[in-house]
């Protein structure tokens, strides 16, 4: 078994509000999704991608507005490559990102590296294509042919480089596709919306805060998939969350042993289950388990402006 790719990948933020205006006005990003964190339904759960959120183009942000400061180390998912068309992308990304980075290359690739409000670490690679796992979102003021496409490369530190390599290749079926010391790039079926960086790193484990991030999701098809891979997962030795439905799509987490956090998500149902595609992100979203809840819900978060 193997999973299909990159599905969303989850991090930290201080402030709802900044978050937005980055995301969507300064990438060019839609908000598809304005919901809460299910797990505690105080905090918002921010989703942006392209026109309707497909699998592979999903950034997701819980809100905290009392995070502080990431402190760096390993064993962290450290780093979030997204794919442009081309090197001319990159620079008019420079442009309009109004950095004095230089181009450079990361994971084989043309390459512009920078940072969100929170620290986060980005980079955007050269995709030499206009191939996306969707349509990139049109209604930003994003130039056309320079729009980003979705997720590229994954970057992970880990401490004991040789436990995480055999979870992603023996476990999870990733193949390796080129590899150095204590560095390994990693690929499903050959699926550059897959790409993992695993890097060997000693020292302190990363102390999570603002701007850090909180796990990857990787695609699945459906529920049924989903059960398999948890009885693989079961016999493997790992303790799993078991299956949650998240309303949007179902999911099942796992720690590798160097505590990375993964989720498998399927694809669907998605988030035009409770939306039009017109109506996307508009609005505060709740899933049924939770919309008895929400004038509790709504009292407990700060508004924020487009």
């Amino acid at each position: 078994m193997q999973t299909t790719g990159h599905h969303h990948i989850s991090m930290l933020t201080k402030n709802a509000q900044q978050n937005n205006q980055f995301y969507t006005k300064v990438l060019g990003l839609r908000r598809v999704k304005v919901t809460v964190n299910q797990d505690d339904p105080s905090m918002y759960h921010l989703f942006y991608g392209d026109t309707t959120g497909s699998p592979g183009t999903e950034l997701t942000f819980f809100e905290m507005p009392i995070a502080g400061r990431t402190t760096a180390g390993t064993n962290a998912i450290n780093r979030i490559a997204l794919f442009v068309p081309s090197y001319e992308s990159l620079v008019y990304w420079q442009g309009r990102l109004q950095t004095d980075a230089q181009i450079t290359t990361y994971a084989n690739r043309d390459a512009l590296h920078f940072t969100d409000p929170d620290g986060l670490a980005l980079v955007l690679v050269n995709h030499n294509s206009n191939e996306a796992p969707s349509a990139p979102w049109d209604g930003s003021d994003v130039d056309a042919d320079h729009r980003i496409l979705g997720m590229a490369t994954i970057e992970i530190t880990v401490r004991d480089f040789t436990k995480s390599l055999h979870f992603l290749t023996k476990l999870l079926g990733y193949s390796v596709i080129h590899m150095k010391p204590n560095e390994a790039l990693l690929r499903t079926s050959n699926n550059r919306y897959s790409e993992i960086k695993l890097v060997q790193q000693d020292g302190p484990t990363q102390r999570p805060g603002r701007g850090s991030v909180h796990h990857l999701a990787l695609r699945v098809t459906d529920i049924n998939t989903l059960l398999a891979w948890q009885e693989r997962l079961t016999e493997a030795g790992f303790v799993t969350s078991g299956v949650i439905d998240r309303y949007y799509f179902h999911s099942l987490y796992v720690n590798d042993p160097n505590g990375i956090t993964y989720e498998l998500a399927t694809d669907g149902p998605g988030f035009l289950r409770d939306q039009s595609v017109e109506q996307l992100g508009a609005q505060l979203d709740l899933p049924p388990k939770l919309e008895a809840k929400r004038a509790i819900i709504e009292a407990k978060l700060q508004p924020f402006e487009e």
